[in-house]
């Protein structure tokens, strides 16, 4: 490239002036760094990029509630959820092993913010002869709690054999569980930039209270892309947060017949 000049023209100056105004406006410019975040519009907007090992993902960013969520009403608070996930990140459990994390996430599409509703690290005893049983016990236990029914779990490793565990202890309770297969190649820490960072940097990523309980919060603040500290509760909100969501509709609303018109000539 010896003697090339490489012209460089950003979505807009320093000044906040747009460079192409008419197709997109102040306005719009704001709506993509509302949806994308601050690092996708930095590298691919400005033209800026941040280096992947100087990404940060901020835990302050994060917007707690106190609200339950009622299934009938399909609400949180006055939020109308329109979808949730329930994702399982698995693991053998024990203190010395990487941690067994399930999340449950709230999705309200309409203004695209989601909710970490609850979150669960699983424990297992070492002398358990039954540990991979015990841990679905734990996850139905969970689920019947929510009212779910639908659940995906990562099967690389060891999480290949829990789907068919699941099923089966949940068969012998009479308990719905349909499982999606996960299947992950892609880099974990490129997985958790790639999900998370989005929603918590435009301020669209919320959590109850009860997850200031757990160990995700110190986990969210302690993340390098190094992959130096402990991610399993991210690597399972990571997962959820890109699960296609469950649509939820409030129950008492009435199902309207759809009449296709079939009057039409051949």
């Amino acid at each position: 490239m010896k003697g090339y000049k490489s012209l460089k023209i950003p979505i807009m100056d320093q000044k906040g002036v747009p460079a192409w105004p008419e197709m997109f406006p102040p306005k719009r410019i704001d709506g993509l760094r509302g949806m994308v975040g601050a690092r996708h519009f930095a590298s691919q907007m400005m033209l800026e990029p941040i280096q992947p090992d100087k990404a940060r993902l901020d835990s302050n960013a994060l917007h707690f509630y106190n609200y339950e969520f009622d299934m009938k009403s399909a609400r949180l608070g006055e939020t109308l959820i329109t979808g949730w996930a329930f994702y399982w990140d698995p693991s053998a459990a024990h203190k010395r092993n990487d941690a067994s994390v399930c999340v449950l996430l709230l999705r309200d599409d309409r203004n695209r913010r989601a909710y970490i509703h609850d979150c669960i690290y699983l424990e297992a005893d070492e002398f358990d002869p039954h540990p991979l049983a015990t841990q679905c016990g734990a996850v139905l236990d969970f689920m019947q709690n929510f009212g779910l029914g639908h659940i995906a779990i990562e099967v690389n490793g060891l999480g290949n054999a829990l789907p068919e565990i699941l099923r089966r202890e949940a068969a012998l309770r009479e308990q719905q569980a349909n499982v999606v297969k996960v299947v992950n190649s892609e880099n974990k820490a490129k997985r958790i930039l790639d999900a998370v960072e989005p929603f918590l940097s435009t301020g669209r990523l919320y959590a109850h209270e009860k997850i200031k309980e757990t160990k995700l919060i110190d986990e969210m603040g302690d993340w390098t892309p190094n992959g130096w500290t402990h991610d399993d509760g991210l690597d399972a909100l990571a997962g959820a947060l890109r699960l296609q969501p469950i649509p939820l509709r409030p129950r008492n609303t009435a199902i309207r017949a759809l009449h296709a018109k079939t009057d039409f000539n051949v």
